[in-house]
């Protein structure tokens, strides 16, 4: 690839670091928000594309064997295909769960015990485990007790994957602000028993692999 001159990568980093600036300021200072802000984000990322291509790859400027063309077009089509793809899952994730649920799981997995004063609801120290063997397509034992702060550790020891859903195969809800979750095998998925009650529990894809697990409150663990 051929060298430009000294002025063109100068003139280049500035521009580049402007548009780098600029949405920082944006967010920084909230002058868009929502999608205005996604929309003015991603033209500027567009102009500081072109920016990279003209001043420093030269590109456009001067004659450019077609192999570094090829090369960059790749590039660019590799970058919005995972871009995309990352979106798409992120999308996903957030329409499947509430805010509240997304409150519920961060406050969890955070172990968010107070803010401001107030209980939220999550434990500040791990008491028990408790474990549910998935095997033979299978769910043992099908019921558990257990008390608040405990935990529950669902374990699959068969080939297959197994989607864990709570509540019943006709009604889907929520626990701890976890819907749902992947249970492959070696790798068990553990929860924490923050609410107290009666749930249910099946295999999205097998409704037979089903099991309840009861939450006692016993003042302790919080």
């Amino acid at each position: 690839m051929k060298h430009g001159q000294t002025k063109s990568y100068v003139i280049g980093f500035i521009l580049s670091l402007i548009f780098t600036l600029v949405p920082y300021y944006l967010v920084q200072h909230k002058v868009a928000v929502g999608r205005n802000l996604l929309v003015a984000i991603l033209g500027l990322a567009v102009v500081q594309l072109i920016i990279q291509v003209v001043y420093f790859l030269h590109l456009g400027r001067k004659p450019t064997p077609r192999w570094e063309i090829g090369f960059l077009l790749s590039t660019i089509s590799i970058i919005l295909v995972v871009t995309a793809g990352s979106l798409v899952i992120i999308h996903n994730l957030h329409s499947n769960m509430s805010i509240p649920d997304q409150e519920k799981t961060l406050v969890n997995s955070e172990a968010i015990y107070q803010v401001n004063g107030k209980l939220t609801g999550a434990c500040q120290m791990i008491r028990a485990n408790h474990q549910v063997i998935i095997k033979n397509n299978t769910a043992s034992p099908r019921y558990v007790s257990a008390d608040k702060c405990d935990t529950l550790t669902f374990v699959n020891q068969d080939s297959q994957r197994h989607t864990i859903t709570f509540g019943t195969h006709t009604t889907h809800s929520s626990y701890a602000g976890v819907s749902e979750f992947e249970l492959r095998q070696g790798k068990p998925e553990t929860i924490t028993l923050s609410e107290t009650g009666g749930f249910n529990y099946h295999d999205h894809q097998r409704p037979s692999i089903a099991g309840s697990f009861l939450v006692l409150y016993n003042g302790q663990g919080q």
